[in-house]
């Protein structure tokens, strides 16, 4: 039998996995706890608290205590049964992750009910399984506890896409422990800011001074308070080395001696592991052990390459049968443990001088050849041999791991101790990367000049086309950054030549390359204005396959998609984007700053469009952060106009004005940055009363683009040029070629222009479609910009007479209202625009990102300063005294 799968005629516990075989139910067994075990309490409660959230995660290294910690709580645990799961390795497919699942639940008497089914095929699952499990649980009057141990083998984002889709919808009936080595690929950022995430890390995983005297006297060892704490440096709290070291002082015929003159002198311990460990064994072990103690894991190929022997597969496998500090990592892989590695580094030194880097050199040539880059390029390092872990990188067209976020700060930090002696066009590529990943210009050209000049000395051979390759990308990062269009394209053409003479198979390795190319392009084509040209290298980057390498550019070029749209006017679809954009690195949890963060600004400026100030700068601040490589002329120009139109909004225009003022510096002119740019400065000084210097900025905002075009007819209109405007209109058609967010505008400005002329019918039907516009995409800030002329149309335009919430002010009644008793703050400002949008004070507060007590607090103080005592008479009043 092997499983069954569709729609579960039956409930019957499944006999097989789904490749035919039993299940192994040592994954479903509670790991067994050793008699040494220390029971840490102050972990247990926080277990127990994590039973009121859905999700619980144990996140620490290897050997932090994570799966005792978890399993002594999962047996002393009362009230909801535990199912455990110990996943398996990488590679696993969906359909054989959820068949053991399954069984888990099974096994603790919660078995699936007939509807949900077990799957037959190892690489795949019905569509429907989660959803049914999921209803299923949702039912449940108390909660299954499901851990995950060891959860960090699961790198298919498919399965953690699907197992977060469960967790959601089970709702109460599920609780979620996972314990992991790495993040695992959830939105934990969600569940975070909901205060549904219980988290254990390393730090709270470490031991304590008290604890760790506690385990010591387990073993059988009482030791001195400062005794205790030297230790517990010495092991920065790693549980596993606390218990290394009170087993080798357990040996000691006076353990409480021998562990003082360890807190003294570290000598002893190496003492006891040399004559303990390493003298036991014969010569060719010793040998052995001392060569691969350079290595931080190894497979017996690595270690036979960098000891010159054949046998170190058998010599391995016994050491680690024996016990000798010696891991079994599985799939071939071993590591020494972390002390034992560092003292034998240490008697290497001294019984074979010299040999350590020739041992680096060796292991690196063996990973390169074996196709291991970084820890190629680490020993590279080690041995200082910089020609060689230059070329190794550029050989291997990975200098975009420079910037692609996994692995970006160890490649520049490992390079960062090159000295300026190793020459070569490797090595002056590798130092341009490194300037340009930090963002300087100058320093980066300068290199990427020398590499050309020792490049020039092989043209016409195809044995530097990787370099050659690597060159243009940083040419056209450089240009990107430069705000220089031309030099991208340039660099563009030429990658696309070389292209031709570097293996498929070396370009379908390192896809964040090509990924970089095109988002840098896309990104100069976007200055230059040249929107359709961007717009179809950014897709080609936004619809590659998703990947760790390539979670960067993905994430950049969505988010560059993203203002296009927004500049064209598509506040709905800009919004989708740039939240498609924000997901994309956070699913590889790459760390922040990652991208250039102008998926931030983007919702940003979408926010200000439809009033919600406080959100708007709530993004604002967070899209600070970016990348260094990032950080072009289109990110800066985004953001200086993004904090003006905001400063506007909240009726500073001098703010605005300083906001605009420093001009970005670019090779070349953007024709939307300086006409946007134009058109802020001008409202902002159509604010303060200078109307001959806003129509003088007016020279300076092209009309080609349908939005500075409709941004110029607005602010001739509010200059006395009616005429002038809808002149401008008629010519530029903006109503055909963009999105609501221009072309509300546009009816706008031909709104008033009518109700100027006295045509009020015009007006009104002109108002009413651009409510209509404004409604599918919740825009209100152009009703608020108008101006006082449109408030006698909003009313006869919104059905039965009555406003449309949060597009301006309704006709205020005959008869002064009463006074305000206090002027209303920004943030109450912001509080009471959405309650006249009628939600709720939760709503209000996840729109603002602040409590519901905060909101609270605020909705006191604007009743207290409007003199009323409910949500509908303070909207009422906030209208009556014009301040909606």
């Amino acid at each position: 039998m092997t499983g069954f799968e569709g729609d579960g005629s039956s409930a019957a516990e499944p006999l097989a996995d789904p490749h035919g075989d039993p299940f192994l139910r040592t994954r479903f067994a509670v790991p067994a706890r050793p008699v040494t075990y220390l029971r840490r309490e102050r972990l247990t409660r926080r277990l127990d608290q994590g039973l009121r959230t859905p999700l619980t995660m144990v996140n620490g290294a290897a050997g932090a205590g994570k799966t005792l910690l978890v399993a002594d709580w999962a047996e002393r645990l009362d009230g909801p049964p535990v199912a455990w799961f110990t996943t398996e390795a990488a590679g696993t497919g969906p359909g054989m992750f959820w068949a053991y699942l399954l069984r888990a639940l099974h096994a603790v008497g919660v078995p699936p009910p007939a509807g949900v089914g077990f799957p037959a095929d190892a690489n795949r699952v019905n569509p429907t399984l989660g959803a049914r499990l999921a209803a299923e649980l949702s039912v449940r009057e108390r909660p299954v506890v499901l851990v995950l141990d060891e959860f960090d083998r699961v790198t298919s984002p498919e399965i953690a896409e699907q197992l977060e889709f469960v967790l959601r919808h089970a709702g109460p009936g599920l609780r979620l422990v996972l314990v992991t080595r790495t993040e695992p690929l959830l939105p934990l950022h969600r569940y975070r800011a909901a205060g549904e995430l219980t988290e254990i890390r390393g730090a709270e995983l470490a031991f304590t001074p008290t604890e760790a005297a506690e385990l010591l006297e387990l073993h059988g060892l009482r030791l001195p308070p400062a005794a205790v704490r030297a230790l517990v440096e010495r092991t920065r709290g790693w549980a596993a080395g606390l218990r290394l070291c009170a087993l080798a002082a357990g040996e000691s015929p006076d353990p409480e001696a021998y562990l003082k003159e360890f807190e003294a002198d570290r000598s002893t311990i190496a003492d006891f592991l040399l004559a303990e460990v390493l003298k036991r064994q014969n010569a060719g072990t010793q040998d052995l052990l001392l060569r691969v103690s350079v290595l931080d894991r190894f497979c017996p190929g690595l270690a036979n390459a960098v000891t010159g022997r054949d046998d170190a597969e058998a010599v391995l496998a016994r050491l680690s049968r024996d016990n000798a500090f010696v891991e079994h990592l599985g799939h071939g892989l071993y590591r020494l443990h972390p002390l034992f590695a560092e003292i034998l580094r240490a008697h290497l030194r001294m019984r074979l001088p010299g040999l350590e880097p020739e041992l680096h050199r060796r292991a690196a040539g063996w990973l390169r050849r074996s196709g291991h880059l970084p820890e190629a390029l680490g020993h590279g390092a080690a041995a200082d041999d910089w020609e060689f872990t230059a070329n190794a990188l550029v050989d291997d067209l990975a200098i975009g791991q420079f910037f692609t976020g996994p692995r970006s700060d160890a490649v520049a930090g490992l390079f960062s101790r090159m000295g300026r002696e190793s020459t070569g066009a490797a090595p002056e590529l590798v130092r341009a990367a490194g300037r340009l990943a930090r963002c300087e210009i100058d320093g980066g050209l300068a290199h990427l000049r020398r590499a050309r000049h020792e490049l020039a000395e092989h043209d016409g051979t195809d044995d530097v086309a990787a370099a050659r390759l690597s060159c243009a990308l940083l040419e056209a990062l450089a240009a990107r950054l430069a705000g220089a269009p031309e030099r991208a394209e340039d660099a563009a053409r030429a990658a696309g030549r070389l292209r031709e003479a570097v293996p498929a198979e070396l370009l379908d390795r390192h896809p964040e390359l090509t990924a970089l190319l095109l988002d840098h392009l896309g990104s100069a084509r976007l200055w230059a204005g040249r929107f359709e040209e961007a717009r179809a290298a950014l897709s080609t980057v936004a619809g590659s396959a998703p990947g760790a390498a390539t979670a960067l550019p993905r994430e950049d070029s969505l988010g560059r998609l993203a203002l296009i749209d927004y500049l064209d006017g598509w506040l709905g679809k800009a919004e989708r984007r740039a939240r498609e954009a924000l997901a994309e690195t956070e699913r590889f949890g790459l760390p922040r700053p990652s991208g250039s963060g102008v998926e931030r600004l983007v919702l940003a400026a979408v926010a200000v469009d439809r009033d919600e100030l406080g959100q708007a700068q709530a993004l604002l601040d967070t899209a600070a952060e970016a990348h260094p490589a990032m950080r072009d002329p289109v990110l800066e120009a985004g953001r200086a106009l993004t904090a003006a139109r905001l400063h506007l909004a909240r009726g500073d225009p001098g703010a605005a004005l300083k906001a605009v003022e420093p001009e970005v510096p670019a090779d070349a002119v953007s024709p939307w940055a300086r006409g946007q740019t134009a058109l802020v400065a001008a409202d902002a000084h159509l604010a303060e009363g200078r109307t001959e210097t806003a129509v003088e900025l007016l020279r300076e905002v092209p009309d080609e683009q349908p939005a500075c075009a409709v941004g110029a007819a607005r602010v001739r209109l509010a200059t006395g040029g009616a005429a002038a405007a809808v002149r401008l209109l008629d010519r530029t058609c903006p109503e055909g070629r963009a999105g609501p967010a221009v072309t509300v505008r546009a009816v706008l400005v031909r709104a008033r222009a009518a109700d100027e002329e006295g045509d009020t019918a015009a007006a009104r039907g002109l108002v009413a479609r651009a409510l209509a516009e404004a409604r599918r995409e919740r825009l209100r800030r152009p009703f608020t910009e108008a101006g006082p002329w449109i408030r006698r149309y909003l009313g006869a335009a919104s059905p039965a007479g009555r406003r449309t919430p949060g597009t301006g002010p309704s006709p205020r009644p005959y008869g002064p209202p009463p006074p305000v008793v206090e002027e209303l703050s920004g943030r109450e400002r912001d509080v009471l625009r959405r309650l006249a949008l009628t939600m709720s004070t939760e709503e209000i507060a996840a729109d603002l990102y602040v409590s519901v007590n905060t909101v609270k607090t605020h909705l006191k103080s604007v009743y207290r300063k409007l003199s009323v005592n409910r949500r509908n008479e303070a909207v009422r009043r906030a209208r009556e005294l014009d301040l909606l």
